[in-house]
């Protein structure tokens, strides 16, 4: 029975985790959204502007200010991802807000962001509810793209 040794450059093609949120983060992100096919079919009606996904501040974790991932989606794509400030997030047409804790549960799937949004875990503090209510779909799909970044959390 041969043992195999790993060499160095094995580690190279294993996905570096991104701290969430960050700019990294968020680039993989969109990168997730735009592979993700079955997206690209549920979102191609989407042509209601940026979503602003804001993470409420928690300086124990290291987010001293709300912070927010500024996702142009248009079209079943993902034109554009930025993070940015909680302030400049409110230029965005639909607006998001959850406590980093909630955010964690979207992503890991342990929450439906549209039941999370009906139950007030997440707030859609600015846009039009129903128009989210319609992309339940997209949503999801949405979820699944998160899934597919290998994601650091704060505290773990």
């Amino acid at each position: 029975m041969a043992i195999e040794v790993a060499r160095a450059n094995d580690y190279d093609a294993l996905p570096m985790a991104f701290d969430f949120p960050s700019p990294e983060w968020t680039a993989a992100y969109k990168d997730a959204i735009n592979q993700n096919e079955s997206y690209k079919k549920s979102g191609k009606d989407w042509t209601h502007g940026v979503v602003a996904y804001v993470v409420k501040a928690e300086p124990d974790l290291g987010i001293p200010e709300d912070t927010a991932m500024l996702m142009d989606l248009h079209g079943g794509e993902c034109r554009e991802a930025k993070l940015v400030t909680g302030a400049e997030a409110q230029s965005a047409p639909f607006v998001i807000v959850a406590s980093y804790a909630q955010w964690k549960q979207v992503i890991k799937r342990e929450i439906d962001p549209t039941k999370a949004l009906m139950q007030g875990k997440l707030k859609l503090t600015k846009g039009h509810m129903p128009t989210m209510v319609k992309y339940v779909h997209a949503s999801k799909d949405l979820v699944e793209s998160t899934a597919k970044v290998p994601t650091k959390f704060r505290g773990e």
